[in-house]
């Protein structure tokens, strides 16, 4: 699913490293799991969770079967100005894939001739892209929480992509930064491997992962479009000291 800050590009090179010593029936599970493109290549027992119950109604329903339509300009402004008239499910496909960039009722989307002449049909493309996840996602729990109220298995894969710092990605006006590091602490102590996707972490964290990349959210933490940013992979410093100095 296209979805702001997205990692599918560069779920080839972080995965490897998230799932590097997973074990046998150990829990794979996503805070923010938003357009799940991280989880949908996980395999094995899997939670994905994100505070928008529009879009986890949507992932559900689409799991179902649920083959959405393409809306006109008109139909998504009457579902925009009027929620509560309509399933969380299909408001969770306007809000997200049928507007601009993927931002929740950020500007419609339709059908849109580029400057090289080209024709493109964005909410086409959506149901194409989603299409291809579906089958990889049948088992995966859904859950719609704050993310430090989720119950945790013992000892799960943890892999965190919340609202960068300091960018349009999500509304992160009530994104408390300390509180979500402060969580991450303390789960770690309870035995979990936790990673984040972020610009900057906290100094007791380090990036085992990093790459730059033209990013429409913000340059290392200051917000601005299409420009190049530096995306990368913390852990805890003392996480599991041997996480990294075993062979594969």
């Amino acid at each position: 699913m296209k979805y702001m800050g997205s990692k599918a590009r560069f779920v080839k090179e972080i995965l490897p490293i998230i799932l590097r010593r997973r074990r046998k029936d150990q829990w794979y599970i996503e805070p923010f799991a938003g357009g799940m493109n991280v989880i949908c290549n996980v395999r094995g027992n899997r939670i994905a969770n994100d505070i928008n119950y529009n879009l986890i109604q949507m992932w559900k329903k689409l799991i179902d079967g649920w083959i959405p339509k393409q809306y006109t300009y008109e139909e998504y402004k009457q579902i925009k100005n009027n929620k509560d008239k309509y399933p969380p499910y299909e408001i969770g496909w306007v809000g997200f894939c049928c507007s601009y960039r993927s931002k929740y009722f950020g500007g419609f989307a339709g059908i849109k001739k580029e400057k090289s002449g080209k024709i493109r049909n964005y909410q086409i493309e959506a149901i194409k892209n989603i299409s291809k996840q579906i089958p990889k996602m049948k088992n995966v729990i859904f859950e719609n929480k704050p993310y430090y109220k989720l119950k945790l298995p013992p000892k799960s894969i943890i892999y965190c992509d919340p609202p960068y710092k300091g960018t349009t990605k999500y509304n992160e006006k009530n994104f408390d930064y300390n509180f979500f590091w402060n969580w991450i602490r303390n789960i770690d102590k309870q035995g979990h491997t936790i990673f984040v996707s972020e610009y900057n972490a906290p100094s007791d964290f380090e990036c085992v992962w990093k790459k730059k990349v033209i990013s429409s959210l913000s340059v290392n933490g200051k917000a601005g479009s299409n420009k190049l940013s530096i995306e990368k992979l913390f852990k805890i410093k003392n996480m599991n000291k041997n996480f990294f100095n075993k062979k594969g």
